[in-house]
């Protein structure tokens, strides 16, 4: 009976963070990679057009991808904090690059916090280094463009 019983909140847990999400948010895999953005919550993103449309992402790497491939104008662009996995103003959010915690569809990681402190604590823990969003705005960019650079020929 113990053996079902972790499982069993897993699943709920996981079922649980799926009605929690709000609107385009709702959307499970992501739009760009597809890949499971409840099990990323706490790495998804959420752009709004200004023509008012959604697009629901994993990562903040799918987001920026998703912005630079679309050609529309960005109302905003929120992505999850990483620990209580509550949407954020990407701007206003401070980020911590690198550390040990592998990055979600960016290498190095990059990673979002709604509390200064938290990201502080996170680099104690993590390691990385706290970064101004315009850099990590420009990292993401150029990890997009060279992902669109033809493979060397051999």
């Amino acid at each position: 009976m113990r053996r079902l019983f972790l499982p069993l909140i897993l699943i709920l847990t996981v079922i649980g963070s799926a009605f929690a999400l709000e609107g385009a948010d709702k959307t499970v895999d992501c739009v760009r990679c597809g890949m499971d953005r409840v099990f990323f919550a706490y790495s998804r993103a959420l752009v709004r057009y200004a023509d008012g449309s959604e697009t629901a992402t994993c990562s903040i790497h799918c987001a920026v991808e998703d912005i630079l491939k679309s050609g529309k104008k960005t109302a905003s662009l929120k992505v999850a904090d990483f620990y209580s996995k509550e949407l954020v103003d990407a701007a206003s959010a401070t980020w911590v690059v690198g550390g040990r915690a592998n990055g979600v569809m960016t290498s190095p990681g990059k990673w979002a916090f709604a509390r200064p402190e938290d990201a502080g604590r996170f680099v104690k823990e993590q390691g990385g280094a706290i970064t101004a969003w315009e850099q990590v705005l420009k990292f993401l960019k150029d990890e997009v463009a060279e992902m669109d650079q033809p493979a060397p020929a051999e």
